[in-house]
């Protein structure tokens, strides 16, 4: 997230997709509101004309799994009548060209062609966001998830990029979190293909965490197996170097043939920690998964589905965990500020801290005295404010180095001298800080940098919250330059496009002997990312840089499937009249160490007997996987039974009346039983399902195996039963926004 949510009032126009704050991020909408009150405009690209829908200026429905058809559409307007930042564009952008010369190619018949949506209201789409700015560029998982997801946001970039509405207030690419910490959760990489702070997998990384962490690199090199099992650029890479499986594809790490999977075994035990099963695609078989484990351990406030959707006898563990008010410590929102938070109550019943369950762990595999070298223990729970100055000592690459515990405290202790619009403290303490410190917040604590409001915002010095865009990719590609022309931060030393900071970088400038000895030590041979003396990056920011360089934004990216972001048909498509001219990809051997599906599954037509398309989303009611908010009588009271949204032509077609209980069958042989809502809001040829329910499978209650007194008050089938199999060619996200289905009465 470029901006934040506060940031939204000074936006003139709104452009949402894949997104529905009005349900999924009820709060943010208030922001939203704010803005429309000053004047702003709202446009609304969705499937389903949703509860945000209706505030919208402008709604424009489009065909699940077409967003870089119709993106691309309104750019063709925007390049058509000359409404692009050509300054912009050309002082901080590569690549723009490459897009243009694709977007040339959707004409308005082939954007209503592929997406449905006419040419009077793609135009008007685009002249809205074309003649109001600056505006904002709003998505969620309706963007995400798809096996194209990495290309539909990365259209959405570029048309920020083409209109300049980056770097600006009141613009930017604007991603709204789920939960209030999934952004923290991705920044110390919760995840399978990177160290803490996206400092990736190589041995330079393994090392520098291994000094952060004060370890023997070559004995973290043993906790891992050593042989080889796939290469990189020709050459052999260990495990350790290795992505792991991501949580998308889990169930196939177990039930997949190990001669196809690039490491030594299947996997045997699973952790389900602060995980919803139901909020996963292919339910049937993520029960097959669950019952072949050797191992299964579920660490939740509640039992979640995992403890129901399976029939294992055995080997089955719920370790009962802490809710947020029972613990503290800090968590990352959306616009990356950081907010520090207290204990309310003591832990309830038998239930433990997730610091001090994962400390437990580390005791009895015999290492705890290595995870919390220089973390004090107390009564086995690791002090949070030691594990904070820990992370700060090592994410260089993002800037969450400033944000030390007493100066998270402060903020929280002074919320009332922030200004809700720019976040500034306008006196107090805190006085010219952004609350949280939102990253990056560079340097060590001790020099006090404010934190990063805006990405890319060039109009205030570094040192002040400004920033450029990042020199990530190296100074120049194909005899172009890739820095950034014309164009620096306010104070920027050298003023203009620069390569990214190095101890060598510094002696060439003359600038090393501003570092002082203690500094020159520890910096001697490095880069910015891993000096661990910070020295590096405050003296770039004294000089006016920024320590990552000053480059251009990418628009095109070499290093992904496609360059260019292009519209391909979901695996799952009964537009078959489309999949010649955009087919899916072909299967890959190994990504994420196992093989992966795509043109073997497009190439079988589905849609004769399965011809609707079924995507899911969100209910105000509830949240995640439903299992707290389910069991929430309040709440619960609210949305007493799962449904399905279908269109009255549909529904008269399969003979379904409201409030019927229906099936929905999927082409992968799952179905679920469900209560129909005949509804406008979603378009003929298109249902509608929210994914917070469990409880029930294929039609069966399940309520009687929940441990005693355990069970939600709602229970009801998972959506994500009958999604089928599906992935992002680069992230492997899951595909639950569009597939097939039928329907017929129960």
């Amino acid at each position: 997230m470029t901006n934040s949510y506060n940031d939204i009032h000074n936006s003139k126009a709104m452009l949402l997709i894949g997104s529905n704050p009005a349900e999924a991020h009820p709060v943010s909408l208030q922001h939203l509101f704010r803005a429309k009150e000053n004047g702003a405009k709202m446009l609304v690209i969705d499937p389903r004309y949703t509860r945000t829908a209706a505030h919208a200026d402008q709604f424009m429905r489009i065909r699940p799994g077409s967003d870089v058809a119709v993106i691309w559409g309104m750019m063709w307007h925007i390049f058509e009548n000359g409404w692009e930042d050509k300054k912009f564009i050309s002082q901080r952008v590569y690549g723009m060209d490459d897009v243009r010369a694709e977007v040339a190619k959707w004409t308005p018949d082939e954007v209503e062609r592929v997406s449905g949506a006419p040419e009077k209201e793609v135009r008007a789409a685009a002249e809205l966001m074309a003649k109001h700015k600056p505006g904002t560029f709003i998505w969620c998982m309706g963007g995400t998830q798809h096996t194209i997801g990495n290309n539909n946001t990365r259209a959405y970039c570029a048309f920020q990029l083409a209109l300049g509405n980056m770097g600006v207030s009141g613009g930017g690419a604007n991603i709204f979190r789920g939960h209030d910490n999934v952004q923290g959760a991705t920044d110390f990489c919760v995840l399978s293909h990177s160290l803490p702070g996206y400092y990736g997998l190589s041995a330079g990384a393994w090392k520098h965490w291994s000094k952060v962490w004060d370890l023997d690199y070559e004995w973290v090199k043993t906790r891992f197996d050593q042989d080889s099992y796939e290469e990189k650029k020709g050459k052999p890479v260990t495990p350790m170097n290795t992505p792991g499986v991501p949580v998308s594809r889990w169930i196939d790490s177990v039930l997949e043939d190990k001669n196809l999977f690039a490491q030594r075994d299947n996997v045997k035990a699973m952790f389900l920690w602060g995980h919803a099963p139901n909020s996963q695609t292919r339910g049937v078989e993520m029960k097959k998964a669950m019952e072949k484990l050797d191992m299964l351990v579920i660490i939740d406030p509640y039992p979640t589905a995992s403890a129901v959707m399976h029939d294992r006898k055995d080997g089955t563990y719920l370790l009962p965990a802490t809710t947020q008010f029972e613990t503290h410590g800090s968590v990352t929102a959306s616009n990356r500020s950081l907010q520090w938070r207290d204990r309310i109550i003591e832990p309830l019943f038998e239930s433990l801290p997730d610091h001090t369950i994962m400390y437990k762990f580390a005791k009895k595999f015999g290492y705890a005295d290595k995870l919390c070298k220089h973390i004090a223990v107390n009564n086995d729970e690791p002090v949070i404010e030691d594990i904070t100055r820990e992370f700060n000592k090592g994410m260089w690459t993002i800037g969450y180095t400033g944000q030390s515990p007493e100066r998270l405290k402060q903020h929280q202790q002074n919320w009332h001298t922030f200004n809700t619009t720019s976040l500034k403290a306008e006196g107090g303490p805190a006085n010219g800080d952004y609350y949280g410190m939102p990253w990056p917040c560079w340097g060590t604590a001790e020099m006090k940098h404010p934190g990063t409001p805006l990405l890319y915002d060039t109009s205030k010095p570094v040192a002040e919250g400004g920033l450029n865009f990042r020199a990530r990719f190296g100074v120049e590609r194909n005899g172009e330059t890739l820095l950034a022309e014309g164009s620096a931060p306010v104070g920027n030393e050298i003023g203009d496009g620069h390569p990214e900071f190095t101890a060598d970088l510094l002696k060439k400038l003359g600038w090393w002997d501003d570092l002082t000895a203690d500094e020159k030590a520890l910096a001697d041979g490095k880069n910015w990312k891993t000096d661990r003396s910070g020295g590096i990056q405050r003296v770039a920011i004294k000089h006016g840089c920024a320590p990552f360089g000053n480059a251009k934004a990418r628009a095109v990216v070499w290093t992904f499937p496609d360059p260019v972001p292009i519209h391909r048909e979901p695996l799952y498509t009964n537009r078959r009249d489309l999949v010649e001219k955009y087919p899916t990809y072909e299967d890959r051997k190994s990504h994420y160490r196992l093989p992966v599906r795509y043109q073997s599954i497009q190439a079988k037509n589905y849609a004769d007997d399965f011809p609707l398309i079924h995507t899911s989303g969100r209910l105000v009611e509830y949240e995640g996987g439903g299992d707290e908010s389910r069991s929430n009588p309040w709440l619960a009271e609210l949305q007493q039974e799962m449904f399905t949204e279908i269109n009255p032509v549909d529904a008269n077609n399969n003979n379904i009346q409201d409030g019927m209980a229906i099936w929905v069958e999927g082409p992968e042989g799952s179905r679920i039983r469900v209560k129909a809502m005949v509804t406008d809001r979603v378009a003929p040829g298109v249902v509608f399902s929210p994914f917070h329910f469990a409880g029930h499978m294929q039609g069966k209650d399940l309520r009687d195996k929940y441990p005693k007194g355990s069970d939600p008050y709602v229970l009801g089938e998972a959506a994500n039963t009958v999604f089928t199999y599906g992935y992002d060619s680069v992230t492997q996200m899951q595909e639950s926004k569009c597939t097939l289905c039928k329907i017929y009465p129960a």
